[in-house]
């Protein structure tokens, strides 16, 4: 008999699980029930999840039985028999593939993402549809075509966006880890606003083979987890050159688990002067204040750091990834795929298939997208944004010359109540103004817990910005960070 009675089987994170696996304490369909079993009793309430094929999950954690019983183990394939669910935004042969969105209604991938297959090629049990904004546009997941994904901390608030399903599920323990995309903050702030880690890895560091396109420059996938040591395992999982991705760099990926445990002593970290501004909660930034004090007393040293031009990082974000959205979202025209509504020639097809198929902001940045590109306004608005979004690496490249790595909030607020801000979606874009430079820069960004609010209890997110292709230091800084304290520990009343 199992030591753990089952129902807290889903509540392991990845490194205890495959430590319970090794050790024949439990088996992969133990585990993979636990969590069906979880999201049974909790999903109706926090609603993470658009579909979950428990045959095809159960029948993956039998064959990991089954390798584990013939000698398979964790050295070679680091995430054999561990459940790890996947963004409505990344493919999955035989899979719904929906973006949360009506015009993708009844599609099912042909292939795996490239993630999906190193997750696979991991032992990974790869199962179900995690909720998004439709087709990752927005920061809440009220733009999900479905439904809105709650916060597991308090049911009555949003989750964060577009990944709010990826990080709701992993915060209410409904799976082991998650996958989600980052175009402006899309991992970074759900996580922070539901208490797990998220880490947005350097741009071309991870293949975009099989990620439905929003703004191609700027997407990358990354990992939710419930510890930073599980992040290291996924995003080392999945990380890696893919010839079918032309952004993909041809680097060597280390191990990233290997510089866990090597302290901060003499590691020199930014606090950039310009993201302690007005707007931010009192409450968020004492938190990020003693999460800085203790990352001094751990050996690290701080400085203030400048990044000028960051003030212009919303305005250069909703030009360049609406623009590349008008792009990428005209393939979604009712002819080849998905939904169609018919119409007397294909203009009209076209036209009914679009207006009934994509919601309201997906049409709002296509429109806006169209806008900055057309005739007389491509320089105006696209090539500026361009220019600006140069000078903005330029800041974190200089800034990176004095410091290893750049401390921030995550988000100016915690998880904000569901319908505050869908009546502004300006107000609603300024909920990434700390993590949208970071893809303009296309630099590593990673969010874990620093604290919560005192009434109600939520929590709040620590940010950390690297080099390129700098991600190790990130996670040296965040475990180090995360082992001096027991945010992590805490876990939400759905879990």
């Amino acid at each position: 008999p199992s030591p753990t009675p089952l129902p807290v089987l889903h509540r392991l994170n990845l490194a205890e699980a495959s430590r319970r696996l090794a050790r024949r304490e439990c088996s992969a369909r133990e585990i993979m029930q636990s969590c069906l079993d979880h999201i049974e009793r909790v999903d109706g309430q926090v609603k993470a999840f658009l579909s979950v094929d428990r045959e095809d999950a159960l029948a993956q954690a039998d064959a990991a039985d089954r390798a584990l019983a013939s000698g398979a183990s964790h050295r070679e394939q680091p995430l054999l028999g561990l459940p790890i669910a996947l963004k409505d935004v990344l493919c999955h042969r035989g899979q719904p593939c929906g973006c949360a969105s009506r015009i993708l209604g009844g599609f099912r991938s042909p292939y795996d993402a490239t993630v999906v297959e190193r997750l696979k090629a991991a032992g990974a049990v790869v199962f179900g549809r995690l909720n998004m904004d439709e087709f990752a546009m927005g920061s809440s997941t009220e733009n999900s075509a479905w439904f809105t994904t709650r916060n597991p901390w308090d049911l009555e608030r949003i989750p964060g966006g577009s990944s709010g399903g990826s990080a709701a599920a992993v915060a209410a323990q409904e799976c082991l880890g998650s996958l989600g995309s980052d175009t402006g903050g899309s991992i970074r702030q759900p996580a922070a606003l539901c208490g797990c880690v998220g880490v947005k890895p350097t741009y071309g560091r991870v293949s975009r083979y099989g990620l439905v396109a929003f703004a191609s420059s700027l997407d990358q996938i990354g990992p939710f987890a419930k510890t930073v040591e599980d992040a290291a395992l996924l995003t080392g999982v999945i990380s890696g050159h893919d010839p079918r991705d032309s952004t993909s760099l041809p680097e060597p990926v280390p191990d990233y688990r290997a510089a866990l445990g090597a302290g901060l002593k003499g590691l020199r970290l930014g606090v950039a002067r310009e993201f302690m501004v007005g707007g931010l909660d009192p409450e968020v930034r004492d938190a990020v204040q003693a999460a800085v004090d203790q990352l001094i007393s751990l050996g690290a040293t701080v400085q203030e750091v400048s990044l000028p031009h960051s003030q212009y990082a919303v305005a250069t974000y909703y030009i360049i990834a609406t623009a590349e959205a008008s792009a990428n979202l005209a393939r979604f025209d009712g002819v080849r795929y998905g939904t169609r509504v018919a119409g007397t020639d294909p203009t009209e097809m076209y036209e009914r298939t679009r207006g009934a198929g994509f919601g309201a902001e997906v049409k709002r940045r296509v429109i806006l997208g169209t806008y900055v590109l057309s005739s007389g306004y491509y320089d105006a608005y696209y090539l500026r944004a361009q220019k600006v979004r140069t000078l903005i690496r330029g800041d974190f490249l200089r800034a990176f010359e004095h410091v290893d790595a750049i401390v921030s909030p995550t988000t100016p607020t915690a998880a904000f109540r569901m319908g505050e801000k869908t009546q502004d979606p300006l107000q609603m874009y300024l909920s990434d103004i700390f993590t949208i430079s970071c893809n303009l820069a296309g630099i590593p960004g990673l969010s874990l817990p620093c604290g919560f609010t005192r009434s109600p209890k939520l929590p709040i997110g620590l940010q950390l910005l690297g080099k390129p292709l700098g991600e190790q230091t990130l996670f040296r800084i965040a475990e180090a960070y995360e082992q001096s304290t027991s945010w992590h520990r805490e876990l939400a009343p759905t879990a």
